[in-house]
Order: structure tokens, then C-alpha cells, then sequence
């Protein structure tokens, strides 16, 4: 790729990144948590869960927005295989994905798609797959075409599919941060605790953050936290959980969900909304002084072995 093919794809990203309008809930009253001073670096932030069906996507899109309304540009990736979750929930057609972008077909500003506020959303679909087979040429080039989002956002938020199949791991491996979320269900509980388990025993990974969804009250969410707390103390030694926040059950959410609009633009003032912006302050305010890799650079090259 020469240098002038370069400075042209950081151009174009740099005007799909920029100079967007800002979200529609600027003119919401709602009190939202000032954003702290200069932040260094991308924070890769991946949002898991054990069990399907928890509400993770509607949870990612809307910390997302929320986020963006603190003044982050977050990028989303859509790592939850063809499912294309994302899409839906945002009402977008994304023409391209990431596998357009790996066989050379498209550049990296004609994949990514504009959702609401300035939030970029990556479409994966198949080519989640695909970056776990690349040439060592294939991983330089998407490398270099990654070069500009270093400067052009401030989190990215990994959508990743639920359960604990090696595309999981793999996305949790390379995040900075991992958060894992959880319902009342008991299946959702034990499938939360079977990802954390893998991650600890058989990759050393011991710090996660427990997000709780669908809950009577932040009461309930702590009750299933001090659960959770109580089987990983017992058998894994050692592990670093820390309690998110909870994310209460809203009629809400359902509406939002069918009218494919994120529920922070739709119903401002619901319960759930109120949570999310409550919950956007508090990954502002989370330390990340455990972290030992703090680039987006870092979890591409961890991503894709580099």
C-alpha cells in the first residue's frame, strides 16, 4: 500500500469519524456525569455474556449512546456471528463488513456505518471468523488501515457472541476490559460463571467487571453479584471481580427494541435510560491501573497474533 493510499484512508476516516451531530439527547434534561480530564489512549472494552437472550446488544448500543453523551467516540464492533444484532437494533443495512475490508475489496471508512450521536459501528458478520486466519501479510495491511482510529475514537465496545466457543475467548483475550453481563436466571448465572472459569484457568485472566441486566432494583443486582462472588472465591483463587452497576427490567427496553431505536433516544427518562447514564459514569470513573496493555494497537496485534 503506498503512503498517498494511506493518507487517503486516514482522510476518509478522519471525516467519518468527525463533525457529526450531535445525539438527539442533548436536549434532554436528564443529569448526566461530567466527563473526567484527558483520558489516555482507547479503552477496548468487550461485553460478554454465558447465556444468550440477556439483553447484551440493547445493553452494548445503549452504553454506547450513553457514552457518547459523556463526549466518548465509541466505535462498536459487531464481533456476534452473523447475526448482524446490531443492525438490527439500530434499523441500519450495512452493505459491507469486515470480511470486504480483509480481502481488499473495500477500505476501512466504506465498512464502518454511521449510528446515532457519532457512534461507528465495524460489521462483522463472517469476517470474525476470518481474522483468526490471516496471512502475516493480510494482518500488516489490516493493521496499517487501523492506524487512523487510534486518534479517531476514544472506547471501542465489543459485541461478543454469547456462550464460551473459542471466538469468545479469542475477543476477551485481546480486550483491555471485560465485562460480563447477567441475568436473575439461573442458567445465566451458571453460564456467566462457566466463561469466567475458562478464561481464569486456562488464560490467566483475572479481572472482570459483573454487569447485571433485567433486575428488580441495584439491591437485586447485587444479590446475584455476592452469588457470583461466592462460587468464584470458593473455586478460583485469586480472580478480581468488581460490580458494574445494574441495569433495571424496563417495559421500555421491549418498545425500544421493536422500533429498532436505541431506548436512550426513545424513552430519556425510563428507569433502564437512567441506569445507563449512571453506568457511563462509572466505567469513566473505573481505574484502570490492573490493565498491562493500553492501546487499540495492542489488542489488534493481540487479536490477531501479531
Amino acid at each position: 500500500m503506498s503512503h498517498h493510499q494511506k493518507m487517503d484512508q486516514a482522510q476518509g476516516l478522519r471525516s467519518k469519524m468527525g463533525n457529526n451531530p450531535q445525539s438527539s439527547l442533548s436536549s434532554t434534561p436528564l443529569e448526566w456525569p461530567k466527563p473526567p480530564v484527558a483520558a489516555q489512549g482507547v479503552r477496548v472494552i468487550a461485553i460478554s455474556s454465558g447465556k444468550g437472550g440477556v439483553g447484551k446488544t440493547s445493553v452494548v448500543v445503549n452504553l454506547a449512546l450513553a457514552l457518547d453523551r459523556l463526549g466518548k467516540r465509541v466505535l462498536i464492533l459487531d464481533a456476534d456471528l452473523g447475526l448482524a444484532n446490531i443492525d438490527i437494533l439500530l434499523g441500519l443495512a450495512p452493505k459491507y463488513n469486515i470480511s470486504h475490508v480483509l480481502n481488499g475489496s473495500k477500505r476501512l471508512e466504506d465498512v464502518l456505518v454511521s449510528g446515532p450521536g457519532r457512534i461507528r459501528v465495524m460489521p462483522a458478520s463472517s469476517g470474525v471468523q476470518e481474522l483468526t486466519k490471516l496471512t502475516d501479510e493480510q494482518k500488516l495491511i489490516f493493521l496499517e488501515l487501523l492506524d487512523g482510529l487510534e486518534t479517531e475514537i476514544d472506547i471501542l465496545l465489543i459485541d461478543i457472541a454469547a456462550g464460551i466457543s473459542d471466538t469468545v475467548v479469542y475477543f476477551n483475550l485481546a480486550a483491555q476490559e471485560k465485562i460480563i453481563l447477567v441475568t436473575p436466571e439461573p442458567t445465566s448465572l451458571t453460564d456467566a460463571y462457566a466463561l469466567i472459569k475458562i478464561l481464569y484457568t486456562r488464560h490467566n485472566e483475572r479481572h472482570f467487571k459483573i454487569l447485571t441486566n433485567a433486575v428488580k432494583d441495584d439491591a437485586a443486582g447485587k444479590a446475584i453479584f455476592a452469588k457470583i462472588c461466592r462460587v468464584t472465591d470458593h473455586f478460583l483463587d485469586g480472580l478480581s471481580l468488581d460490580y458494574l452497576g445494574a441495569v433495571p427490567h424496563d417495559p421500555c427496553m421491549s418498545k425500544a427494541v421493536i422500533q429498532q431505536r436505541p431506548l436512550l433516544e426513545l424513552f430519556p427518562h425510563s428507569p433502564a435510560a437512567k441506569a445507563f447514564a449512571t453506568l457511563a459514569g462509572q466505567l469513566q470513573k473505573a481505574s484502570s491501573s490492573h490493565l498491562n496493555h493500553g492501546n487499540i494497537q495492542f489488542f489488534w496485534k493481540r487479536l490477531l497474533h501479531v
